[in-house]
């Protein structure tokens, strides 16, 4: 096979995430002619289809499903290896590490953004990682600031931001009324993230299932949220979810929630006190002040 441009991969990647190729190409700057041009080389090289393209926008196929995590992999590397040789050039430039989960998707960039304009002399690198490991990397010095669920290691500290409910995410298609959730448990299988890597959000589902006794046919997906939406998008199934995927959406998936016995938890900002770091304090007044 030959080498694979990076640019092919980010389109790849890209159209995964959006769901369709007109919000896909515009977040590339590329015209939808250039994007399908994109992905068909891609498609050439890999000698297969990597999306099913219908009325709902663009799903991963099967093959596009087991080569998304790779692709992504791929493009997280790349831009590692752009930011270390960033750092070699300039060795006393500073440089901010952020962790943030599903629950906070939506204010995080908002804050960083404000922290851009006010320190420019400062790099910020953020990374979507679960509550668990981002308190661990917080601990040891790899992670300045974490936006987590709350309760946290006793020796972070930590500030509470807001609650987030779940919220069951089904395909646009779906026509069962909302009101009574089993008969859509029963009509799709329960889609799950791997729950060694996701214990949280599968605690709370199981939680839901046991205090509402509803049953299900539980199907656990390899892959990351993007992959668990397209699979929903495309009818394959149901899941359950922070309801804070409603900022990023893709087409063919709306979300319920549920009137009875909800489960919600606690969203915060942590830190590690005993780390000395004046821009980390800096970042943390951005927030303060527009949570309060």
């Amino acid at each position: 096979m030959k080498g694979i441009d990076i640019k092919l991969l980010r389109a790849f990647v890209t159209l995964a995430e959006k769901g369709n190729y007109s919000n896909a190409a515009k977040s590339l700057f590329l015209t939808q002619p250039a994007l399908s041009k994109q992905i068909k080389s891609l498609e050439k090289l890999t000698n297969g289809q990597l999306f099913s393209r219908g009325h709902h926008g663009a799903t991963l196929t099967s093959l596009g499903e087991q080569l998304y995590p790779k692709a992504n992999e791929i493009l997280q590397s790349h831009v590692e290896f752009l930011n270390y040789a960033k750092q070699l050039n300039n060795p006393k430039h500073e440089k901010l590490l952020i962790g943030f989960g599903i629950s906070s998707f939506q204010n995080v960039p908002q804050w960083v953004n404000q922290f851009r304009q006010q320190y420019p002399e400062c790099d910020v690198e953020i990374n979507q990682l679960p509550s668990s490991i981002q308190m661990t990397m917080l601990q040891d010095g790899r992670l300045h600031v974490g936006f987590v669920r709350m309760p946290i290691t006793k020796n972070l500290a930590s500030q509470f931001i807001r609650k987030e409910i779940l919220a069951l995410a089904v395909p646009t298609i779906c026509d069962i009324e909302p009101t009574n959730i089993q008969p859509i448990l029963s009509a799709y299988p329960l889609l799950q993230l791997d729950p060694l890597r996701n214990p949280c959000l599968a605690a709370e589902t199981e939680l839901f299932l046991q205090s509402n006794r509803l049953s299900a046919n539980q199907v656990s997906i390899e892959g990351d949220m993007t992959t668990l939406l397209a699979l929903v998008a495309g009818g394959n199934g149901v899941a359950f979810l922070p309801r804070s995927v409603q900022h990023f959406l893709p087409d063919g998936v709306k979300l319920h929630i549920p009137f009875k016995n909800q489960i919600n938890w606690e969203i915060g900002v942590s830190w590690n006190p005993e780390v000395k770091n004046c821009f980390r304090d800096n970042f943390l007044k951005i927030v303060m002040n527009d949570i309060r």
